[in-house]
């Protein structure tokens, strides 16, 4: 790993760590799967959450043994989750305090999220940070790695014109965690998806996103 460089750039993922929409996405899936004929359980996703929704339905496929169209599921799957987020996604607390807290200390902020831009951008637009206003987003589609490899993460470096050892990420997941380790990058993990003890490989562990400060982003 690189000796780590002063912090100049914030690497936010999007589900379960500035959208409540990780329990939004497992009922789309569980529909999606029971339209099909087959009755999924919802815990059945969480060795995959945070890798996208290709993994994330075709892990779930793969257990049970269940032939899938795999675009089709996805964009069945899309076409559900989508017509829950007005009136069911929220933003976690603190989560426009910290983006406007990271941009005054002249910190670049990005989303990299292993979602699909259509997810990602009605996300940002439902809890009111503009997907205009980011210095960047990187999706799962930019990517052919997902999580837990770090290539989301690097893309969202290079797009920002940061090296990687300069950047933070804030991380919900497991696999998210060892992407951004794995990146060569710092990590501060929230547990609002995962408890805090399988989070242990983040540098820093905060029980919510409003716990999250500058200083522990920067490491001072």
């Amino acid at each position: 790993m690189n000796s780590m460089l002063p912090i100049r750039a914030v690497i936010f993922d999007m589900d379960g760590v500035l959208t409540d929409s990780e329990p939004l996405i497992n009922q789309a899936a569980v529909a999606m799967f029971r339209e099909l004929g087959l009755p999924v359980q919802p815990e059945d996703f969480l060795p995959f959450v945070g890798t996208g929704e290709d993994r994330y339905i075709g892990g779930v496929a793969e257990k049970y043994g269940f032939p899938l169209d795999g675009p089709a599921a996805k964009k069945r799957t899309y076409e559900i989750y989508l017509e829950l987020v007005p009136r069911a996604l929220k933003g976690f607390p603190g989560a426009h305090v910290l983006v406007k807290n990271c941009r005054l200390a002249d910190l670049k902020v990005a989303v990299a999220s292993s979602a699909d831009l259509v997810k990602i951008e009605a996300n940002l637009r439902q809890i009111e940070l503009d997907p205009a206003s980011w210095d960047a987003i990187v999706t799962g589609e930019d990517v052919a790695n997902k999580k837990p490899a770090p290539d989301i993460f690097l893309a969202a470096a290079a797009k920002l014109g940061v090296p990687p050892a300069a950047c933070v990420v804030i991380e919900d997941a497991v696999n998210g965690v060892q992407a951004a380790k794995a990146a060569g990058m710092r990590c501060v993990a929230v547990a609002q998806t995962f408890p805090a003890e399988k989070l242990q490989q983040a540098d820093v562990v905060r029980a919510r996103l409003r716990d999250v400060t500058l200083a522990a982003l920067c490491g001072g």
